[in-house]
């Protein structure tokens, strides 16, 4: 299998070069360390310094000042190639979690069409229970379990945690991982700030459980009969900033935890003290 490149690159021209650095760096870290040990992934990434420069054979991770409406962060380029874009704004790290998760769903599923057959789940007394039919889930790698404070860091670098394939298994079994920091402790689990997309095959159509009010139970959300124009996941991004579910969405994964923010932001601040001093010991 061929390692797939990944290029995380900055259009707003305003991001810390060196938080770039250390972004790139970590989520290299990520996918070559830790996803491989779930998912059948050999990939890299590298920051790419010009933005008007994209090499050959990467996808690009575009760091962007907004979306228009009506665009997702997922997308396929003219010959079919995924690629990805990300807001980030100065003074805001947390685009370090997204652009995680933008790429680890990327390598995931590269074509946007992954799916995976599983228990139907339904809501009970405002929670999410196994049913008794069959749903054909998107396999997005990160939404169940996509809120700031369920993320994990990686040298001072906070990134997503993700699910495993054993998520979509028909029983929870013990000491079975359900996604990377274990968060997730039953298969088909939405977290707080989370959501699954799936259809809903006795009703053909797409549906979505959402729970991205923490202070609310869980929802379902109809979106319709898919239109075949796009791929699955662009099209259920359209759909979700189209009928606005995509901005509650964003903010309730920003409502969490922002001190893991911070206390990794600290930590990079550590962590670039050590590198001075090491750079004395070889005479710098």
């Amino acid at each position: 299998m061929s390692i797939i490149q990944v290029g995380l690159v900055d259009m707003t021209g305003a991001i810390d070069t060196e938080l770039m650095q250390a972004a790139a760096a970590a989520l290299n870290l990520q996918v070559t360390r830790d996803l491989p040990q779930f998912w059948n992934v050999q990939a890299s990434v590298r920051y790419l310094p010009h933005s008007t420069k994209i090499p050959t054979g990467v996808w690009p991770v575009q760091l962007v000042k907004s979306l228009p409406p009506g665009e997702g962060g997922f997308h396929l380029d003219k010959h079919n190639q995924p690629f990805s874009k990300v807001i980030a704004a100065p003074g805001d790290d947390s685009w370090t979690i997204d652009a995680s998760h933008e790429t680890i769903e990327m390598l995931v599923d590269p074509a946007g069409n992954r799916m995976q057959s599983s228990i139907a789940i339904e809501i009970v007394k405002g929670k999410i229970k196994d049913g008794t039919g069959q749903f054909n889930y998107l396999v997005e790698a990160c939404d169940p379990c996509e809120a700031n404070n369920f993320g994990y860091a990686i040298q001072g670098v906070v990134v997503s945690d993700f699910i495993t394939p054993h998520f979509y298994d028909p029983m929870v079994t013990p000491g079975t991982r359900y996604s990377f920091t274990g968060a997730l402790t039953r298969p088909r689990e939405v977290l707080k700030g989370g959501y699954i997309s799936f259809v809903n095959q006795e009703k053909d159509e797409w549906e979505q459980i959402l729970y991205v009010d923490p202070n609310s139970p869980p929802s379902l959300h109809v979106l319709g009969p898919a239109t075949g124009a796009r791929s699955n996941r662009e099209w259920v991004d359209w759909k979700m900033t189209k009928d606005t579910i995509g901005t509650m969405r964003h903010d309730a994964v920003r409502r969490f935890a922002p001190g893991v923010l911070e206390h990794q932001r600290d930590r990079r601040a550590k962590l670039d003290d050590i590198a001075k001093i090491r750079a004395k010991h070889y005479g710098h």
